[in-house]
């Protein structure tokens, strides 16, 4: 089992229903961030950067697909449309605007909970990304999420995993701290350069054999970090 579990992000304004998705992921080992407006749904994700997020259409504040043409402008997480049985048309917007499936109301747990499976294995093989890496003494485990160096697990806090996985995906390519700021914290966070080095300082003390000299995660002075294998 991993130790750096799977996040969602539910953007719902039915209170009950809102209650019963969070429990019921919870119940199945994952972490959950809710809101009960498009508006407020936006800065969780901003801020949570979720594996995944669970979408309704009729939300009051704004147009569902309005949220997911926003969504799209800056990430490609998997996206879970919750809807009614009457709204086939909405149906086709949301998928025409970047949704990647769809819940029609009512729907029971098994059901929600594999079509979640089926989305995030479906977005960890769009990553180009082999399902196990290994750089020096480090190999990650992309599908179970699992880091370990010499053989030994080693735990990575969620944001740690993020960036790391990040510079996976963009391995001996320089990236800058713009980049790397708003694919791991999201876009409000472009100019927050002081969480990167603190981060960064913790994936060296975890993965480097010699965090003061590190052959991976190299520092581009004033400009970014690579990760060289």
């Amino acid at each position: 089992m991993s130790d750096i579990p799977i996040t969602v992000v539910i953007i719902e304004d039915e209170k009950p229903i809102r209650h019963f998705l969070s429990a019921s992921l919870i119940d199945a080992g994952m972490q959950v961030f809710d809101a009960e407006t498009g508006k407020k749904g936006l800065i969780e994700v901003a801020t949570r950067k979720p594996d995944l997020v669970i979408l309704d259409l009729g939300l009051p504040d704004m147009d569902g697909v309005v949220v997911i043409t926003q969504l799209r402008e800056w990430c490609e997480l998997p996206i879970l449309v919750l809807s009614a049985r009457t709204q086939e048309a909405e149906k086709v917007r949301a998928l025409d605007a970047g949704a990647d499936d769809f819940l029609t109301k009512p729907f029971g747990v098994p059901e929600c909970l594999a079509r979640i499976r089926v989305l995030l294995r479906r977005h960890a093989r769009g990553q180009n990304v082999q399902q196990v890496q290994e750089f020096g003494q480090v190999r990650i485990d992309l599908v179970n999420r699992q880091v370990y160096r010499s053989d030994a697990p080693v735990h990575l806090t969620p944001i740690e995993y993020r960036l790391l996985t990040t510079l996976l995906r963009f391995q001996g390519k320089v990236l800058t701290h713009r980049e790397l700021l708003k694919a791991v914290w999201g876009p409000s966070h472009s100019e927050s350069s002081q969480y990167l080095r603190v981060y960064m300082g913790h994936l060296r003390q975890k993965l480097e054999v010699d965090p003061a000299l590190p052959q991976h995660i190299i520092t581009e002075t004033g400009v970014g970090y690579r990760l060289m294998s």
